[in-house]
């Protein structure tokens, strides 16, 4: 039991978890247990989370097990995937532990905006920097990007697909059950759900028409290229009547909605020459019955990707609204004054290019011998060019500050704003 391993395995917390702590551990079955946890990142202060281990985990105390994240639905808890869903069933037998947590009823894996005074509920923040460090110290995990994966159904799709693009160090697959995948789609009937969490249209990352930016800073189909080098499965039913399980037809609202998302970001990813798992089912509603399908159909290629991991790309790109981010040993911090997209790509040991608006300080991976000097080209969109020398820290790391464009005088997207990227080019020899 998850308990019992939790005395075995009483690992110190990580800085990052240093908030989250473990008041309750409850066994429910052999194989299931509910914890709860205290965080301040999360309402009232408190949230479960439901784990399920292999068959013979105690048994095996050498082995180490992959971890599937696995996310609920809107109007849902941690509970779903083990009372209206199949997660038990369907993962017996099979050598990961699953972990399910608890996203709120409308929370959307996010860290909300709050008219920008942030504040609860942080999701992303419980999620990404406290749980999964306190799952890898407590549990025998695989802990690192190769044995982790997430999955989710409708807004828990939105949700594994948008860690998944914000975060691909941490998972080396991700899938979407019916997935809220693309928010452009019928944006503020999104939004107003969350009202189910206390909120209004304009909490979670604020109003659409002011703060889109914000929006598409979290929205899978705008950031489809980040998924690269992961195993991604897509799948969905189109909301009609007539399928294997029932559902669909003017009594569902959700389902033709999702599949439209789903195509989206199905269409995007293929522009992008990403390959995919993409299962576009036909008639179908927005039910169990066809989450549950999907995963067990789905759990093969997730496990076959556990025993044989994707090879990561060996240039890094990546595109994020953050002015600061890291990404595969890769430290960028953007100076500019308004929130905008800025794109690292074709990132090796001999340079990268960055495009975005005003300057930016790039710290490269510990590729370098210690203390080596090297020569550094430095040209703009614009022909300008520099040349200077760079020498590494103790740590092999090149620290380049360089000039990118014009700075842009309002947000990206917001009324009346014309954005304009520039693109500078960076060799290191």
């Amino acid at each position: 039991m998850v308990a019992a391993a939790l005395l075995v395995l009483a690992v110190g917390p990580a800085a990052a978890q240093a908030q989250l702590t473990l008041t309750a551990s409850q066994p429910d079955t052999a194989r299931l247990s509910t914890l709860t946890f205290s965080t301040p990142a999360v309402p009232g202060g408190t949230t479960t989370v439901r784990v399920l281990l292999p068959d013979g985990y105690a048994a095996n105390p050498n082995r180490r097990y992959p971890v599937l994240y696995l996310l609920h639905g809107g109007a849902g808890s941690s509970s779903d995937w083990t009372t209206a869903g199949n997660a038990v069933t369907a993962t017996a037998g099979k050598p990961l532990i699953v972990v399910m947590p608890d996203g709120g009823g409308a929370g959307w894996y996010s860290n909300w905006r709050n008219a920008g005074t942030q504040g609860q509920p942080r999701w992303e923040d419980y999620h990404v920097d406290e749980l999964i460090p306190w799952v890898d110290g407590h549990l025998r995990t695989v802990a690192s990007r190769e044995g982790r994966a997430i999955a989710g159904l409708s807004m828990g799709g939105f949700g594994a697909m948008s860690y998944a693009a914000r975060h691909p160090d941490l998972f080396t697959a991700a899938a979407s059950f019916s997935g809220a995948v693309d928010t452009a789609v019928q944006p503020q009937a999104l939004a107003s759900l969350a009202a189910l969490d206390g909120g209004n249209a304009s909490s979670i990352w604020g109003a659409r028409k002011t703060q889109e930016i914000v929006w598409r800073g979290h929205n899978p189909t705008d950031l489809a290229e980040n998924l690269r080098g992961m195993q991604v499965t897509l799948r969905t039913g189109n909301g009609r009547t007539g399928g294997p399980f029932g559902g669909g037809g003017p009594d569902d609202p959700f389902e033709p909605v999702v599949h439209e998302m789903t195509v989206n970001l199905h269409e995007r990813l293929t522009a992008y020459g990403l390959p995919s798992i993409y299962e576009d089912y036909g008639p179908g509603g927005h039910t169990w019955a066809y989450w549950n399908r999907d995963l067990e159909q789905t759990l093969p290629a997730i496990i076959r990707t556990f025993d044989h991991p994707r090879v990561v790309p060996r240039d890094v790109r990546f595109v994020s609204t953050a002015p600061r981010y890291a990404i595969r040993g890769w430290t960028v911090a953007i100076h500019r004054k308004a929130l905008e997209f800025s794109r690292l790509s074709d990132a090796t040991a001999r340079g990268f290019d960055l495009a975005g608006s005003g300057t930016a300080t790039v710290v490269t991976p510990g590729r370098y011998r210690a203390r080596s000097a090297h020569a550094v080209t430095i040209k703009t969109e614009k022909g300008a060019v520099t040349r200077t020398t760079r020498r590494a820290d103790a740590q092999g790391r090149l620290r380049i500050a360089l000039p990118l464009g014009p700075v842009n005088k309002g947000q990206q997207d917001a009324p009346g704003v014309k954005t304009r990227f520039w693109s500078t080019s960076v060799r290191i020899r």
